[in-house]
């Protein structure tokens, strides 16, 4: 959970003090460290749940204030969008039927939720990435109001200098500015967390960059992001960019993203990495500290390190090294932030126990990762596992291994290891495990996804099959069943009864010309696709014309005398046009009043679309 009292840190006298703070805070660990002060010996296990509101119609619902002052309780806590909450479960011994305690208490406060989200005619989603978000919940509105999410937006914004760039290219592509760090919001996860002994973690550590690979391969579920088919796992290359304050310049140079995996393997302890951290980027927020840790420390007490922790809440490692200190003990964890949300309860209990059971089932030879494996290996490892999911081949000890081949042989048993080792319930370990082996005989996630949406999309818009997919994932949950036992979507007539939005059934593959072509070639290229409407844009790329297949037909029948008209002689220029938050009511008026049949859609002054009589006559018949 991160600290919400927090403010921007931009004053020198307030960066200074926080400064002091964290270079004290950093001597107080290593003292600690040294002296044996921090737990030892005992492993316990938590995680936080993020999950989606969703409408009656399966859109995201900006309502979570409301939802979270009714629920009532401190488990909860806001995310960065107002279609999002997080669930913060609290920490259990590894041991017997830990499992069975943390899906009993998340089920618990997920029914809490359910109650609480009903009485605003809200329903709750587990999903990486929710498929039915569009530009238009992305907008600075859709924020949280709390002071720690504009203090981020304004600190990363400031840094960066001007507008986040996303561009992602999967089967599909997508590239667009952003103004705000709202793109992360997109991101839901389910992040785990195990404490480690610290004379032990740095091995930990290391061996947890090394899994990471082939769990997140087994774990995708979120390959899509604005109706666009990009990564098995989008969330990876989707969070990177969203918060990406590093400068382009005519120079190489080498940056770190405050979103990142690693560019060599930890070494140390864990004050290294923090070191590492605070050397690589700037301190971003500041809280008011009362208490100095070195003199809570003199004094005999564990102190919080309010300033080290507060700053590593703004560095978002897939593999997060963590401090605490509750009870008046101390401890350090690792904190697995690259699972995505969903797709069922169960399945991610199920990632939980192939990653516990993995880490503390480290066979001996992994203990010095330096001498066994190529760090860059393990990297790209990870990046192929966001990027093609269960069907990526991974470098294993310096050989290519199947996703398949590698999980059956070593890693499953590894697992099943761990957990027999620390005295996990048999029943649990082999449901869980179990289910992970049945994943990958079956589907992940992102394979159910896109291949109901592909199928779907034949015959449905793309909107209503995003609907679709959204719906069938809240049924599935419903009834926690696990991902491979999900059955394929059936179209039907439920989706019909909405008031859409111009932007949720638009076309967005658009054929464009500039008003310097030859007009010939405009309508030549009208005829050959057979577009009845075609937007002119200026060499800003800003719309300035239409031609419609009326003025195509007049040139053509005087093509000889016209050969070399430009676009801008023939194109119409009063302009009637529509935004992505336009209802289709009104479109469809607009289109009856003038008698037209399109009108071109404008964000932010830029053409995004266009929707047709046609579009129109298809969202009716869907």
């Amino acid at each position: 959970m991160g600290e919400h009292n927090v403010v921007g840190l931009e004053a020198a006298e307030e960066r200074a003090i926080f400064l002091q703070h964290l270079i004290n805070d950093i001597e107080a660990l290593e003292q600690m460290l040294q002296n044996n002060s921090i737990e030892t010996g005992i492993h316990r296990i938590g995680a936080e749940q993020e999950f989606c509101l969703v409408d009656h119609n399966w859109r995201p619902e900006k309502n979570s204030g409301l939802i979270l002052e009714k629920i009532d309780d401190p488990h909860f806590t806001t995310e960065l969008a107002q279609y999002n909450l997080e669930i913060n479960l609290d920490p259990v011994l590894l041991k017997g039927d830990c499992f069975q305690q943390v899906g009993s208490q998340l089920s618990s406060l997920l029914k809490k939720a359910k109650k609480a989200a009903k009485k605003f005619n809200t329903k709750i989603i587990l999903t990486g990435i929710l498929p039915t978000i569009s530009q238009n919940e992305l907008d600075f509105e859709y924020m949280t109001p709390n002071a720690r999410y504009w203090a981020l937006n304004d600190m990363l914004k400031s840094l960066k200098g001007e507008d986040f760039q996303l561009y992602l290219r999967g089967v599909d592509e997508i590239s667009i500015s952003h103004d705000s760090v709202l793109f992360e919001a997109c991101n839901t996860s389910f992040q785990l967390h195990l404490q480690i002994s610290p004379e032990d973690f740095i091995s930990s550590y290391n061996w947890a960059q090394t899994i990471a690979g082939p769990i997140l391969a087994i774990a995708t579920n979120s390959p899509l992001l604005l109706g666009r088919e990009l990564w098995s796992e989008t969330r990876i290359a989707l969070f990177q960019q969203s918060i990406d304050t590093r400068k382009t310049s005519y120079s190489l140079k080498d940056q770190q993203p405050r979103v990142k995996f690693g560019t060599k393997w930890a070494t140390g302890s864990i004050a290294e990495i923090f070191k590492d951290d605070i050397a690589q980027h700037k301190i971003i927020l500041s809280k008011k500290i009362d208490s100095d840790s070195l003199e809570e420390l003199n004094k005999g007490r564990i102190p919080k390190l309010h300033a080290l922790n507060l700053h590593n809440s703004t560095v978002y490692r897939w593999n997060r090294p963590c401090y605490g200190a509750s009870g008046g003990k101390a401890h350090v964890r690792i904190e697995n932030r690259y699972i995505p949300s969903g797709p069922s309860q169960l399945d991610e209990m199920a990632n939980f126990a192939l990653w516990v059971g993995l880490m503390v089932g480290r066979p001996a030879e992994f203990d010095d990762m330096l001498k066994v494996m190529d760090f860059k290996d393990v990297k790209s490892n990870f990046i192929k596992a966001a990027r093609i999911g269960r069907n990526a081949s991974f470098i294993w000890k310096g050989k290519q291994r199947t996703l398949k081949e590698l999980m059956l042989t070593e890693l499953l048993p590894i697992a099943h290891d761990g957990l027999k080792k620390v005295g996990v319930t048999e029943e649990d370990r082999i449901q869980l495990l179990g289910i992970i082996e049945e994943r990958l005989k079956n589907q992940t996630g992102s394979e159910w996804i896109i291949s109901n949406y592909r199928k779907l999309k034949d015959s449905v818009t793309k909107d209503n099959a995003q609907r679709l997919i959204t719906r069938a994932m809240y049924k599935n949950q419903k009834l926690d069943i696990p991902i491979h036992k999900w059955e394929p979507i059936e179209k039907d007539g439920y989706l019909k009864q909405e008031s859409h939005l111009v932007g949720q059934i638009m076309s967005t593959e658009l054929y464009t010309v500039k008003e310097n072509d030859l007009a010939n070639l405009a309508t030549k290229l009208m005829q050959w696709k057979n577009i009845h409407h075609m937007p002119v844009e200026n060499g800003l790329g800003k719309l300035t014309g239409l031609l419609t297949w009326t003025h195509a037909q007049k040139f053509r029948s005087n093509e000889d005398e016209n050969t070399y008209l430009k676009v801008s002689d023939i194109m119409q220029t009063e302009i009637k046009t529509a935004s992505p938050e336009t209802h289709i009511s009104d479109a469809i008026k607009i289109m009856k009043t003038y008698e037209i049949g399109c009108l071109p859609v404008i964000h932010n002054l830029d053409l995004v679309g266009i929707i047709t009589i046609k579009d129109v006559i298809s969202f009716d018949n869907d």
